[in-house]
């Protein structure tokens, strides 16, 4: 097969991909990319084509975001004879609808929270008053990682019960929403390769969602991640994929679903056993951004597989530990204030001084004048990405070189990780 790949996508997430692939060998194409994308690799190249993903050839397509998954971008590609990782717009419902990802949890006997799907806020108001703190409020569609309230204000849920249902807080995505029963415990995200029968697990990561430390502050789309997650065996990680994985993989097939693309479980690993919180179609950002940096061996032809539908070979990682650090837009995630300019970066968009081991992958960037500074452009600007022997030491160069970035407003969370390099000391 020649490699040539398309990834569809413009940020963080699709930064990573690029890079990975291009690390396998491939000639890489991002559509429609950033400026902080292009440049020659080690063994492969990236370039940016604005055209529409239709127009443009390529060996293998991987499409990163769930909006053009859930609006069927897979499907148009298929039937114009392309290989696609990415499900086609049946498939993507699964993190399309919230709603429907839990009756297809319930009828793949997939452990979760308990839950209510509502449309009318009385309603809502009566399952809340029956449940204790946290509450949980999800809009049933798509809302860019923002669309998750757990709060232990019974009021406040009330209140956002309230703006998701009239439109006023996510528009049409939010008038149906998902109230769930809290539950505690560790999370851990289990992406997992797909070819509509089969399913290889990428190693686990973790996350931080809240904008501030201690877990504080409002959902975002991800302030940060580490991988490998200290103490999860390799016999544990198959024990999740039996648990969450293989089960929604054999639902979706009883349903008439050939299922080939990432089927991302979100898990808490609770006192009574892991249970998934929710399922995305895609990899997650800034979890790629931690697990592609640990993939060896040839991840083009892995995909390859996948979208094939044959998938026979496995993944292996690094034993590197990697730490990533998002550095936001001042407002983010409520309003981003755009336009400042960056400091710290070359010309290349990689670090103006450069560090053995940090990446930066560029989310929410532009640059209008090439001989210019790069600016602000998005909520999530950077993410910087550090490879260690340890969790510690990865994070470590990870704040060195996040500490090198400055703009006007720039925020990032400082506790990414620090309870894992606790972990691993011990």
């Amino acid at each position: 097969m020649s490699r040539r790949v398309l990834v569809v996508g413009a940020g963080g997430r699709e930064h990573a991909l690029a890079r990975a692939l291009c690390a396998s060998g491939a000639d890489v194409v991002v559509a429609p990319g950033n400026p902080g994308m292009p440049a020659e690799m080690a063994t492969g190249t990236i370039s940016i084509d604005v055209r529409p993903p239709e127009e443009i050839e390529a060996d293998l397509v991987v499409v990163g975001p769930e909006v053009p998954l859930v609006d069927g971008l897979a499907d148009r590609l298929r039937a114009a004879g392309r290989l696609v990782v990415g499900p086609g717009a049946d498939g993507a419902r699964v993190e399309g609808s919230k709603a429907y990802m839990k009756e297809l949890l319930v009828a793949a006997g997939v452990p979760t929270a308990r839950h209510w799907t509502v449309t009318d806020p009385s309603e809502a108001a009566t399952i809340l008053a029956d449940l204790a703190p946290p509450y949980v409020i999800k809009t049933d569609g798509l809302a860019a990682g923002k669309g998750v309230l757990v709060t232990d204000d019974l009021a406040e849920a009330l209140a956002d019960v309230a703006d998701k249902l009239s439109g006023e807080s996510f528009g049409v995505a939010g008038t149906t929403v998902v109230i769930e029963e809290g539950l505690t415990g560790p999370e851990c995200s289990l992406i997992a390769l797909c070819d509509g029968t089969r399913a290889v697990a990428f190693a686990p990561a973790q996350d931080f969602k809240r904008i501030f430390d201690g877990d504080v502050g409002p959902n975002t789309g991800g302030m940060g991640a580490y991988s490998p997650m200290p103490g999860l065996t390799a016999i544990q990680i198959d024990e999740l994929m039996d648990v969450a994985v293989r089960p929604t993989l054999s639902a979706l097939r009883a349903a008439g679903v050939d299922y080939r693309g990432l089927l991302y479980a979100g898990l808490m690993l609770t006192s009574s056993g892991p249970k998934v919180i929710e399922f995305n179609v895609r990899f997650g950002d800034p979890e790629a951004q931690v697990v592609l940096p640990r993939v060896t061996g040839d991840l083009v032809e892995v995909l390859r597989q996948a979208a094939a539908g044959e998938l026979v070979d496995t993944l292996s990682f690094s034993q590197e530990a990697a730490v990533t650090v998002v550095v936001a837009a001042q407002g983010y995630p409520a309003a981003p204030v755009t336009g400042a300019p960056i400091s710290g970066l070359g010309a290349d968009g990689q670090l103006a001084e450069p560090r053995l081991g940090v990446t930066i992958f560029h989310a929410g960037t532009a640059r209008p004048d090439p001989d210019g500074p790069f600016l602000v452009n998005g909520g999530r600007v950077l993410t910087v990405t550090a490879l260690g022997p340890t969790i510690a030491a990865a994070r470590s160069a990870a704040y060195a070189a996040a500490d090198t970035i400055e703009f006007e407003g720039r925020q990032l969370r400082y506790d990414i990780a620090a309870r894992a390099a606790e972990e691993e000391a011990r």
